[in-house]
């Protein structure tokens, strides 16, 4: 209900109608390759994982195309994280409609050259405000509860690299176990 939700505001507001829709993140580069888009519109989690895992992927690859990150996840946590990718815009989904119209005219019709400042201010109330980019995919699996194995697979590190991060993310937080992450990231809406 929210992508068509969003997709119809963007097709009335702005009057654009061709809009492309994937619902993971291989569907989204297999379509990357196949046209070449201008705008790209994601959300932070998607059915096969999540999308901060291919951001830098996209970044190097699509240079000037421009990305908003749609998302429910805390703004103070992430957009300091997503800004270190260079993304464009952060939007939450319960921001008002007058919110999300101002930041769809500035994504999809504002100059790239002089963009609107996004407030990326952390709050050092939330512990996962702390995290760097590499800390968050990580973090995402080991909500997940994704052994250090696996993730170091699948991220292509070497298991000590995974266990280091992983020991950053329990210090920044102050938890000491995954436990306690989990708890910890249910309170401040991080969702795996």
């Amino acid at each position: 209900m929210i992508r068509k939700g969003i997709r119809l505001t963007i097709e009335t507001t702005f009057g654009i109608k061709s809009i492309e829709e994937v619902s993971s993140c291989a569907a989204l580069l297999k379509l990357l390759k196949q046209e070449d888009f201008t705008h790209l519109l994601l959300d932070l989690l998607v059915s096969d994982g999540n999308t901060l895992e291919i951001i830098p992927a996209i970044k190097k690859l699509y240079p000037r195309l421009r990305i908003l990150i749609f998302t429910m996840q805390p703004p103070e946590v992430y957009a300091p994280v997503l800004k270190q990718y260079g993304l464009n815009e952060y939007l939450h989904k319960e921001a008002n409609e007058d919110i999300t119209i101002a930041t769809l005219r500035n994504f999809l019709q504002g100059d790239p050259k002089n963009e609107r400042s996004v407030n990326y201010e952390s709050t050092a109330l939330n512990p996962f405000s702390k995290l760097t980019p590499r800390e968050f995919e990580v973090l995402h699996y080991v909500l997940k509860g994704i052994g250090t194995k696996q993730i170091s697979d699948t991220l292509n590190l070497q298991m000590s690299t995974v266990s280091t991060l992983k020991n950053r993310i329990f210090e920044k937080t102050g938890t000491g176990n995954i436990k306690e992450l989990i708890d910890t990231a249910l309170i401040y809406n991080i969702c795996s």
